[in-house]
């Protein structure tokens, strides 16, 4: 038995500043922060854990109304203009980083 594993993917590339979005969000820590709490863990004996989630960004609930046309290759034939709205975000939209740091915020 063969499996297969596919992505939906967004054409974030196509959105438009203003229009399909307000603002990107891109989380960043210094370098100095994150050497600074690893030994302050050390000095007081904490203990340290890395978590690696995987497809995190599909967690965010988006607070835009963003649709999607249908994906080339599921295009139902009977409703070839479909559009589907997203509720939760998708890979390549530029609101997901935004909306992933909302929800664990």
């Amino acid at each position: 038995m063969n499996r297969y594993k596919a992505r939906l993917v967004a054409k974030g590339y196509a959105q438009t500043y203003g229009t399909d979005y307000e603002e990107t969000y891109s989380p960043v820590a210094k370098m100095t922060t994150v050497k600074a709490i690893i030994a302050m863990a050390g000095a007081k004996g904490w203990p340290l854990h890395q978590m690696d989630v995987k497809n995190v960004f599909l967690h965010g609930d988006l607070q835009e109304e963003v649709y999607m046309e249908q994906p080339r290759g599921y295009v139902d034939q009977t409703r070839f203009n479909l559009v589907r709205r997203l509720k939760k975000a998708l890979y390549g939209l530029k609101q997901v980083p935004r909306a992933w740091s909302y929800k664990i915020g």
